[in-house]
C-alpha cells in the first residue's frame, strides 16, 4: 500500500481526508496539520520516510515543501481554481444581499496569472479590487493587518484570503472573511493524480538498476603490495562486502577487473538499501585506504540502466570526495544520494532561449541547474562565489567566472556586497535571474 503524507491547515487536511474516503483503498493518507506554514518544512524532514509522497492542500505549503523535496519526489497540490475564488464571491454577495466588489484578496505569487484570469473571465471589475501578493517567506500577521487596515479605512466590504491563519485571525473583527480554498472536486482531481503517480511508483520501482563501483587507483595498491597475497586478501574483503550487499537487494555481482565491480538489481530494491550501499562504500575505502566512486544508474532497459550507471560514476569520479552519484532515465542527476547534502538536478534542458544564453555564456546546462538546485535547497536569497565553489568542490577562480558569463547574459545579477571584518575586498553577492522575456 501507498501512503500519502496529506499536509496543510487543520480544517483542510481534515476536508481531505473525508473526500478521500471515497477513494479505493490502495492508497493510505496519512495526516500533518500545521497552523503555521512555517511547520512545512520540520513535518517534511521528520516524517519523510514514512511516505511514499506528498499532497498539500495548496500552493503555499507546496512552496514551502520545494525547500525540502527533490525534484524527483512525488508531489500533488491542490491548485486554487476560479471556481473557489467565486464560491467566496458569492457568499459575501449573500451576507450582503448585493454584489460587491469592494474586496481585499491575498494570494502567493506563483498563483497570481490564474487569480487575475478568473476575474477577468467573470467580467469582475477591478477598479475597488484590493489584491496583494506574496512570497514563501511571508509573515501571515501582516497580511491580517493589511486586510484590517483597509477595513477600517472603509475602502473593502470583505476580505478574500487563502491562509487559513489569517483567516482565522479575521475572524475575531466585524470584517467579513471568506477563505480561497479547494472544492471538494478539486481534491477528487488531485486523488485521481495520486493514483496515476502511484502506479507510476510502481513502474519506477521495477525499472532496473545498475550499480557500479570502482576502487581509485587500484594499480597503485597492487604496486604497493608487498605480496601477492596482500591483493588477493583485499579482493576477497571486497568481494565479500559487495556479495552481502547483493544479498540483500537481491543482485547479482559481476566483476570487471582492475577494482571495477557491478551490481545489477531493480531500482526498487536498490533506492531502499541505500544507507547500506553507503556503509559499504565506507568500508571499502577504509579496507582499501583510498577512494571509492559510486554510479546508480535507472532504465527501463538493462542496456539505458548500464549506460546511465556508467555516465553516474565518471561524474562522481570527478567529484573530490567521490561519493554516490545517481543518473535517472529522465536525465536527472542525484549527487550525494541519500546523505543530507543530497542535491538533484537535471544534466538537460529543453528550453531554447535559455541553451541559447548559456551557449552565449559558455556554460552548460548541466552546471546551471546544478548551481539552481543548490540555490533552492539552500533557501539562499544571494550568495557569495566563495559560497558557492564550497559546496559544488571547485575553485573560486572557477565560481568567479562562471557568474561573470551569468550576469554578463543577464542569467545572474549582483544584488550587493558582503563587508569582510578583515582587510580585503567586500565579496559581491549575486542571485540567479530567469533572464528569459
Amino acid at each position: 500500500m501507498y501512503k500519502f503524507g496529506v499536509v496543510g491547515p487543520v480544517p483542510s487536511v481534515a476536508k481531505i481526508l473525508d473526500v478521500s474516503k471515497e477513494s479505493p483503498n490502495e492508497i493510505e493518507f496519512i495526516p500533518f496539520p500545521y497552523e503555521k506554514p512555517k511547520e512545512v518544512k520540520a513535518i517534511i524532514e521528520q516524517h519523510r520516510h514514512e511516505v511514499h509522497g506528498w499532497f498539500f492542500s495548496g500552493p503555499i505549503p507546496y512552496i514551502r515543501s520545494k525547500e525540502s523535496l527533490n525534484a524527483g519526489a512525488n508531489v500533488i497540490y491542490c491548485k486554487p481554481t476560479g471556481a473557489s475564488l467565486y464560491k467566496c464571491l458569492l457568499e459575501l454577495s449573500l451576507h450582503r444581499h448585493e454584489v460587491s466588489t469592494r474586496v481585499s484578496i491575498d494570494m502567493i505569487n506563483t498563483e497570481d496569472l490564474d487569480l487575475h484570469e478568473s476575474l477577468l473571465e467573470a467580467g469582475f471589475p477591478m477598479e475597488q479590487t484590493y489584491i496583494k501578493m506574496f512570497d514563501q517567506h511571508f509573515d501571515p500577521d501582516q497580511l491580517v493587518e493589511y486586510h484590517i487596515g483597509l477595513w477600517k479605512e472603509g475602502k473593502i466590504d470583505g476580505a478574500l484570503t487563502c491562509v487559513n491563519y489569517v483567516y482565522e485571525a479575521l475572524q475575531g473583527h466585524d470584517l467579513p472573511v471568506y477563505r480561497i480554498e479547494m472544492t471538494q472536486q478539486d481534491i477528487r482531481l488531485a486523488i485521481k493524480m495520486i493514483h496515476e503517480q502511484a502506479k507510476s511508483s510502481y513502474f519506477k520501482d521495477t525499472q532496473i538498476g545498475v550499480e557500479i563501483i570502482e576502487i581509485d587507483q587500484f594499480d597503485q595498491i597492487a604496486e604497493k603490495a608487498g605480496t601477492r597475497y596482500h591483493l588477493q586478501h583485499l579482493e576477497l574483503k571486497i568481494k565479500h562486502a559487495l556479495l552481502l550487499l547483493c544479498e540483500k537487494i537481491d543482485g547479482s555481482l559481476l566483476e570487471n577487473g582492475n577494482g571495477r565491480y557491478q551490481i545489477f538489481s531493480s531500482r526498487g530494491a536498490i533506492e531502499r538499501e541505500l544507507e547500506m550501499l553507503r556503509e559499504t562504500v565506507r568500508h571499502l575505502s577504509l579496507e582499501a585506504n583510498v577512494p571509492v566512486a559510486v554510479g546508480i544508474g535507472f532504465g527501463s532497459t538493462a542496456f539505458s540502466a548500464e549506460n546511465n550507471a556508467r555516465k553516474a560514476v565518471q561524474h562522481a569520479k570527478e567529484k573530490e570526495d567521490r561519493g554516490i552519484v545517481i543518473v535517472q532515465e529522465n536525465g536527472i542527476i542525484v549527487e550525494s544520494a541519500g546523505e543530507d547534502e543530497e542535491l538533484t538536478y537535471a544534466y538537460r534542458t529543453n528550453n531554447k532561449e535559455l541553451l541559447k544564453k548559456l551557449a552565449q555564456a559558455n556554460i552548460s546546462a548541466k552546471t546551471y541547474n546544478k548551481i539552481e538546485a543548490l540555490v533552492q535547497r539552500m533557501g539562499w536569497d544571494g550568495f557569495t562565489t566563495a559560497s558557492l565553489a564550497s559546496h559544488l568542490s571547485m575553485t573560486i577562480r572557477n565560481a568567479q567566472r562562471i557568474m561573470g558569463s551569468l550576469v554578463e547574459y543577464g542569467l545572474a545579477e549582483i544584488g550587493g556586497e558582503e563587508l569582510h571584518s578583515v582587510r580585503g575586498r567586500p565579496s559581491k553577492i549575486y542571485r540567479l535571474t530567469s533572464g528569459l522575456k
